[in-house]
């Protein structure tokens, strides 16, 4: 920040008071160290330059920040797409070319999902825990290749989702198998994997390839206890998150863990980036969950409390059950007669399912700030923390331009992912 800038609150009552010609001071807002730099000339102070520093940590070495809901981040704390954009530029042109195949409708196939992209959140991630492990530095070109191959899987991963939730759209737009047919995008989701593989090899670490393999078996396993669930298994809430952790969580785990290890760092520091990926994973797909019930399609892109349209029991249905015990009878037979979704969304809302399931995301995304607390204290870190906040708060992933050409956008990955060897999922509920 230069002169003029907006200053932290705590910091604004010093400024006026300082009547020595120049003076450092520090202030903790936070958790951060602000230094603030002033000159008094004739009972006027004039802010000559303020330098907000990284967070630090309390007694217990964990991150001096309070996660909350609803709650603005810290403005200590950097944009964690800023922060990384003039990397994230280059990735996006580079998959382009990575994903490029003599085929031309299996090439835009390919690319169907990275026309669509957003913010590159996974890529951005990958690329933040290499620079907090790094202590602040940049990723390195096998980081940054690992961040390419991480959004290639993740691509995969929607294409063929899509086609077997027999979805009409993705993020607003017609998705890949509605214009391409099935074959076309289950084998766009195929030839992703495929050279995401030979990515992964090529990155020379035979650990690192054992992580991301893992990643697309427990994408599949996940994908298999949401197909194949008992009706027991529906009103578990271990099945749930399980099934939540191998969907969702383990891409953003393993490949947070994959980027500390190609960083050579010790296994306290990859297993600290594997549970901050792991429970920032579980409170994002919780938090989407949320917002199955709270936004529209126009925002979500996509139908609203599609999840219970395709028979799928989420943590507001289940800490609803608990209240309304006739939800159980409906999540077993996954909502199948007419009227139960609607009669299941009022009962959600008459209950205390919402604000349940916001205090388990909030749960999870306090667990993940409290991992890093091993990591030394650097920009790259502060930008994870806010991603903690950003994850509690978001409405929803950014929609396609309206009017795009999707065929004709770009930008393509390769796949491949591991998942831990014991699915480390869990995490403490909170009290209720």
């Amino acid at each position: 920040a230069t002169k003029g800038a907006n200053l932290p609150h705590d910091a604004r009552p010093w400024i006026s008071s300082w009547k020595q010609d120049a003076r450092v001071r520090k202030s903790s807002q936070h958790g951060s160290t602000v230094t603030i730099l002033v000159q008094a000339h004739r009972h006027e102070t004039q802010l000559l330059h303020i330098i907000c520093g990284p967070s630090a940590n309390d007694a217990s070495n964990r991150p001096a920040i309070t996660i909350a809901m609803r709650q603005s981040p810290p403005e200590s704390l950097p944009d964690a797409f800023k922060l990384v954009a003039s990397q994230l530029r280059p990735l996006d042109h580079s998959i382009k070319e990575l994903v490029g195949t003599d085929h031309p409708v299996l090439a835009a196939a390919a690319q169907h999902f990275f026309a669509l992209a957003g913010k590159r959140f996974r890529p951005t991630l990958v690329l933040l825990a290499a620079s907090a492990s790094g202590g602040g530095s940049e990723a390195d070109p096998r980081q940054r290749r690992l961040a390419e191959i991480t959004e290639m899987i993740h691509a995969a991963s929607l294409l063929h989702d899509d086609v077997i939730d027999l979805a009409d759209t993705r993020r607003g737009v017609k998705a890949a198998h509605k214009i391409y047919g099935n074959k076309v995008a289950v084998l766009a989701g195929d030839f992703l994997l495929a050279r995401a593989s030979v990515l992964l090899a090529r990155l020379g670490d035979v650990y690192v390839v054992e992580l991301l393999a893992t990643v697309i078996e427990e994408m599949v396993q996940g994908e298999m206890m949401q197909v194949r669930a008992t009706p027991s298994e529906l009103l578990e809430f271990d099945h749930y998150l399980s099934k939540t952790y191998r969907k969702t969580a383990a891409l953003m785990a393993l490949s947070c863990e994959a980027a500390g290890v190609l960083g050579g760092h010790p296994p306290h520091v990859t297993a600290a980036l594997q549970a901050y990926g792991r429970h920032l994973g579980i409170a994002y797909q919780i938090v989407d969950d949320m917002l199955d019930f709270t936004g529209s399609e126009e925002v979500l892109g996509k139908p609203a409390l599609s999840d219970m349209e395709q028979g799928l029991a989420t943590a507001p249905t289940l800490f609803a059950a608990e209240e309304h015990p006739q939800i159980q009878e409906v999540i077993t037979r996954r909502f199948k007669n007419e009227g139960d979704v609607a009669m299941v969304s009022d009962l959600v809302r008459r209950s205390n399912g919402m604000s349940k399931t916001a205090d388990l995301a909030i749960s999870h995304a306090r667990q993940a700030a409290d991992a890093l607390g091993v990591l030394p204290p650097s920009a790259a870190r502060d930008a994870l923390l806010r991603l903690c906040f950003d994850v509690l708060n978001r409405s929803a992933e950014p929609r396609a331009l309206e009017g795009a050409n999707v065929a004709a956008l770009a930008s393509p990955f390769p796949t491949l992912v591991r998942s831990s060897i014991n699915s480390p999922w869990k995490a403490a509920m909170p009290a209720t």
